[in-house]
């Protein structure tokens, strides 16, 4: 039988984790969070790492935000650990429309638009899991054109999985089918048209894009 993960069209609901490492939030001049920043992003954001992706031009400048995405395999009850929520994870890039961002901020309004649009979740293949200490000793990264530009550990998030997956799990629901974005290191910034970029898991590339602006 097909494992859930193992189809991007038994996603459910998209979560991410805003602000999760201190360095990428003082490169953006953001103050540290003292609890989890969620936002959530439509499905039809999901996009295979592989191949051509196109955006819209009209979005202004978009950033890449590499991180890692836990898949959720049942639903959360209060007490449950990792290894009994989560049975894949794979890397993907939580692409951001920065200058709708910046607007949205400024106004205090939610960030969906920056955020949603389609196309922004993009995602490697799901593996699985084999132990929690094995996800939680990872490294991940992008690289664009190349030459790595983000590259982060779970050592370096300022909220862990398991407090991730309580957090959203108490708040707003957690189910098999849930995928959830943990958050981004440094380095992030600007893509251009016709770029590469490549998402690397303890430095092995595991999905290739190029990106189109039109």
């Amino acid at each position: 039988m097909e494992q859930g993960y193992q189809s991007f069209s038994n996603v459910k609901n998209i979560y991410c984790v805003g602000r999760n490492f201190g360095l990428h939030a003082k490169e953006l001049g953001n103050a540290i969070p003292e609890q989890p920043m969620i936002f959530t992003k439509p499905t039809h954001a999901i996009a295979q790492a592989d191949g051509t992706i196109p955006f819209f031009k009209t979005l202004g400048e978009i950033h890449h935000e590499v991180e890692i995405v836990l898949w959720v395999c049942r639903t959360y009850q209060p007490g449950m650990r990792l290894q009994e929520l989560v049975n894949a994870f794979t890397i993907g890039i939580d692409f951001t429309a920065r200058d709708i961002q910046s607007v949205l901020k400024a106004k205090g309004h939610p960030w969906v638009l920056s955020k949603g649009f389609p196309n922004s979740a993009v995602l490697a293949p799901f593996r699985p899991v084999d132990d929690a200490t094995s996800l939680q000793s990872v490294s991940f990264g992008l690289r664009k054109n190349g030459v790595v530009v983000q590259h982060g550990t779970p050592a370096e998030m300022i909220f862990d999985f398991q407090t991730i997956l309580d957090y959203i799990g108490t708040n707003l629901g957690l189910s098999e089918g849930d995928i959830i974005f943990t958050g981004t290191p440094a380095g992030v910034g600007p893509i251009a048209d016709q770029e590469v970029l490549e998402l690397l898991l303890n430095e092995e590339g595991i999905g290739k894009c190029q990106v189109s602006l039109a």
